[in-house]
Order: C-alpha cells, then sequence, then structure tokens
C-alpha cells in the first residue's frame, strides 16, 4: 500500500470513500445527503492537506491535515480520516494515523487533536488509543446517531 498526496485526478476515488461513510452518519458530524461537490470541498478545503492510501491504483481511504486551530492553536495538527468500506479491517487507518502523524512532526507540529471523536466508533476510539492518543474530553451527547440516538463524542489528543 502506498499513502500519497492527493491528485486532481483522484477526486472520483476519494468520492468512492467518502460518499459511504457520509450516507451511513455513523461517524462524521455531516450531512448524509452531502452533494459530492460539497464533501470533496469540505475534505478539500483551504488549508487541508489531503492524502489517499491506494493499491494497485485504487484509493482504499484518505485523510487530511491541517492545523486544529489558527494563530495560536496552529502549533497543534488535526486530521480527518475515511476508509473505503470493502478495506476495513486491513490496517488503512492504522498507516493513514502513522503517515500523518510523521508528516505532521515534518511540518512542526507539536501535537495532534481530534476534536470530535464519535464514541460509539469504537474500532477509531481503540485505533488511536492505541496509537498514544487519550482522551481528554467527553462532548455528551454532542452525536446524532442514526440508530444509537445521542450518543458522545470524544476529544482526543497526544503529543508529537
Amino acid at each position: 500500500m502506498l499513502i500519497r498526496p492527493a491528485l486532481p485526478t483522484d477526486v472520483d476515488g476519494i468520492w468512492r470513500v467518502l460518499q459511504p461513510a457520509l450516507q451511513a452518519a455513523e461517524t462524521y458530524a455531516l450531512p448524509s445527503d452531502m452533494a459530492r461537490q460539497d464533501a470533496l470541498a469540505y475534505w478539500a478545503a483551504p488549508g487541508h492537506e489531503v492524502f489517499v492510501a491506494e493499491e494497485r491504483d485504487t484509493i482504499l481511504g484518505t485523510y487530511f491535515l491541517r492545523p486544529n486551530q489558527l494563530g495560536g492553536g496552529a502549533h497543534v495538527a488535526n486530521c480527518g480520516y475515511m476508509v473505503a468500506p470493502a478495506a476495513t479491517g486491513r490496517g488503512i487507518a492504522q498507516a493513514m494515523c502513522a503517515d500523518s502523524l510523521d508528516r505532521a512532526r515534518e511540518r512542526g507540529f507539536l501535537a495532534m487533536q481530534f476534536n470530535f471523536v464519535v464514541a460509539s466508533n469504537e474500532r477509531a476510539v481503540r485505533l488511536w488509543e492505541h496509537a498514544g492518543f487519550n482522551v481528554v474530553g467527553r462532548l455528551p451527547k454532542a452525536f446524532r446517531h442514526p440508530t444509537l440516538g445521542l450518543v458522545d463524542a470524544l476529544v482526543m489528543h497526544r503529543f508529537l
């Protein structure tokens, strides 16, 4: 598997990763019916560096890296990750997380923070904890899960 910066020609592959996660509405606080153009614009917003994980010219996952805040908070990185449903359980998210931590260090970030990890996304919570992140905050009933109802969201952090 190769993780590399996204190219303009990757938009179809990135959309094939984003669309099922958005439609499921279980892990991201984004509209489940978000239009392709809006989702791609969100993912590749100004200030987001976008990367893809690919194998045999097929995009299996994508992530973005950005400063968590501007100004006085710009030394803390933030990322968003998505993996194609068919690639789940193959270590794609773990590889993207490791890659993002390395790239964040290279860019001079001192820490990384995830602002809104849906607590019911137990696989992601375990992965981030395994990667050295700690839960530093809990937002009670902050996410409306389509089948579980209101669930907590976590703020997770680690120093680089």
